[in-house]
């Protein structure tokens, strides 16, 4: 019984529990400097709320103002807009937490690449949330937005329990997105079988839409978050030439077994 324990703990953890803890001790570091940085945005409400308004000027000016039609669309559809407040709610950490526990424990070898990845861009945004502080389109209703979440909840977003977690003018770039595209890509390399391999590459795009029909990001976070990602991907690129048995990704290759 010991032999086979070790046996599954080498398989699974083949680094170790100590590099599990060091895994965790890096994502709590990120989530410390967000904190930080969630303490030094208070009292920037009016700097939050003139970016958004400047951010819905330049859609305006691009015709790219677009999200009010889709949010409004999209809570015509009861079942649809629910889902996609469900989603919304669970995807920064239910479905990112699983989805990286999965890539730890299956693919390990392509782990430490995605990692990088994430805490690259987790910099990135910390550095946004702080030169560029952003309301969200839901802190404008005169614009015809509402709060989908809140009204799938009964909890508002901006009530204390919820501010005391989250940065409610963390809006860009929007990590909902670049957390899904630094997911979604690799997974849909990573997985064995076509139908996750198609759901994992959609994903980024689903997200795209939750985040606007929600009325949580405009399409310009979205693609800010967007470029996050690929600056992320790119600087793991460049750690991985540094330590590439390490770092480099290792995705599935044709002809493996299932």
């Amino acid at each position: 019984m010991l032999v086979r324990l070790r046996t599954l703990e080498a398989r699974l953890l083949p680094h170790g529990v100590f590099d599990v803890v060091r895994q965790v001790a890096l994502f709590a570091t990120a989530y410390w400097g967000y904190r930080l940085v969630r303490g030094a945005v208070d009292g920037r409400a009016a700097d939050a709320f003139q970016h958004g308004r400047e951010l819905i000027s330049f859609e305006r000016g691009t015709h790219t103002f677009v999200e009010p039609a889709i949010q409004s669309w999209a809570s015509g559809k009861a079942v649809l807009i629910e889902a996609a407040s469900w989603i919304y709610m669970n995807s920064q950490f239910s479905i990112t937490l699983g989805a990286l526990v999965f890539i730890y424990l299956f693919h390990n070898s392509a782990f430490y690449f995605v990692r990088n990845m994430f805490l690259v861009a987790m910099a990135l945004a910390l550095v946004g949330y702080m030169v560029f502080p952003t309301a969200p389109p839901r802190f404008f209703p005169e614009w015809g937005f509402t709060d989908s979440v809140s009204n799938f909840t009964g909890v508002p977003q901006d009530s204390v329990a919820v501010n005391a977690l989250f940065n409610p003018f963390a809006a860009v770039p929007s990590m909902h997105v670049a957390f899904a595209l630094m997911l979604g890509w690799p997974l849909a390399r990573l997985c064995r079988h076509r139908v996750a391999r198609t759901l994992w590459f959609a994903w980024p795009f689903v997200l795209t839409f939750v985040v606007v029909a929600t009325g949580n990001h405009f399409l310009a976070d979205a693609v800010t978050g967007a470029l996050v990602a690929g600056v992320a991907a790119y600087s793991a690129e460049l750690l991985a030439r540094a330590r590439p048995n390490a770092w480099a990704f290792a995705p599935i290759r044709a002809g493996a077994p299932a």
